[in-house]
């Protein structure tokens, strides 16, 4: 699995000179690290680094180093992970509403008030920015949601050899993850940096230069994980939830150990998540048009900008047909022999 320079591990994270002290040498650690790396054009910040064949901003690098340094993971743990821009938003909010469907009422649930990344929020950034002795609080919820966009060959083999704890996947066509990863991070790009153009985000793409890229690498790791380990990882496909968000909802309950009873299914449960957590409905609330989402120090997104569109096949409208057809096959070739498909619009 993942290979990281040595850090001390300490058991005992929350202890005030364990901590600190183990806090410390991963920040040195990382400092010695992004010296030797190669790097390349960023997208949202100045460039990026390529670690065991993987592509992160500094700060995603000393994100992943926190991971493996921080975390103690649970048998009961669900993670969400998944390459950025492939649904994310949209699959936390249904895997939140689905575990705790018996705690939340649909009229006073807090995806009506939070943003999905509030209940559901991201393990690796969470891990750095706050203290990471939180998540190790006896009275932390159980199940814990928590999610990552790291490569699964760089996981901690501590999330990766418990077959316990469970992952939900989700991927995308990269025709549409491309254009939507564009649009996004161009909004956070420093305005000291000079913008950057969907030509030059494509061949970046193309190149597997982009934050956890190569997008191929990213979604074989897991697929290859969920064919040795089906019990451990549910890989799921966003046009199929968009196809058939019902047939989702019930594969999700069931594959997390919370399976829709007969009598949810005839009260209209499933249908109730789906409504509640359907892009027509985030997108207006008031939470999702006016707040903004706190990732990190350096990161601040309006909820806004994590509802764009929402639909399948919108790169037709951005990409050129020349474009298109690069991206379908170095796709083809980068999956052949793998038995995964990508859905073509």
């Amino acid at each position: 699995m993942a290979a990281f320079p040595p850090s001390p591990r300490s058991e005992n994270i929350s202890g005030e000179k364990n901590g600190s002290d183990l806090i410390q040498k991963t920040d040195e650690i990382h400092r010695e690290t992004l010296l030797n790396l190669p790097t390349g054009k960023g997208w949202m910040t100045e460039h990026l680094v390529q670690y065991q064949g993987f592509w992160f901003s500094p700060n995603g690098l000393k994100n992943l180093m926190w991971l493996h340094d921080h975390f103690n993971p649970r048998p009961t743990d669900i993670f969400l992970a998944s390459f950025p821009k492939t649904g994310t938003t949209w699959l936390k909010a249904l895997v939140f509403a689905t575990v705790n469907r018996t705690r939340h009422g649909f009229s006073d649930h807090p995806l009506l008030t939070n943003n999905p990344h509030v209940c559901f929020p991201f393990l690796d950034a969470y891990l750095h920015e706050k203290d990471p002795s939180f998540l190790d609080h006896d009275g932390s919820p159980t199940p814990r949601l928590l999610s990552t966009h790291a490569p699964y060959a760089l996981l901690p083999d501590s999330m990766t050899a418990n077959r316990r704890c469970k992952f939900v996947y989700i991927y995308r066509d990269p025709k549409d993850v491309l254009v939507s990863k564009w649009h996004f991070l161009r909004k956070l790009r420093p305005q000291e940096l000079p913008p950057l153009s969907l030509e030059e985000a494509f061949e970046l793409f193309c190149r597997g230069i982009s934050h956890n890229g190569p997008f191929w690498d990213h979604v074989l790791g897991y697929w290859k994980a969920s064919l040795e380990l089906p019990e451990k990882i549910l890989f799921l496909k966003y046009e199929d939830l968009k196809k058939e968000p019902f047939v989702a909802v019930k594969r999700i309950g069931e594959f997390l150990g919370f399976p829709f009873s007969l009598e949810e299914e005839r009260e209209g449960v499933v249908e109730n998540i789906v409504k509640l957590c359907s892009f027509e409905n985030l997108s207006s609330l008031e939470v999702n048009r006016t707040s903004i989402h706190n990732f990190s120090t350096d990161i601040l997104v309006d909820n806004r900008h994590f509802f764009r569109k929402g639909i399948v096949g919108d790169s037709k409208n951005y990409l050129t047909a020349e474009m298109m057809k690069r991206l379908d096959e170095i796709t083809s070739h980068k999956l052949s022999g793998s038995g995964l498909l990508f859905h073509n619009s």
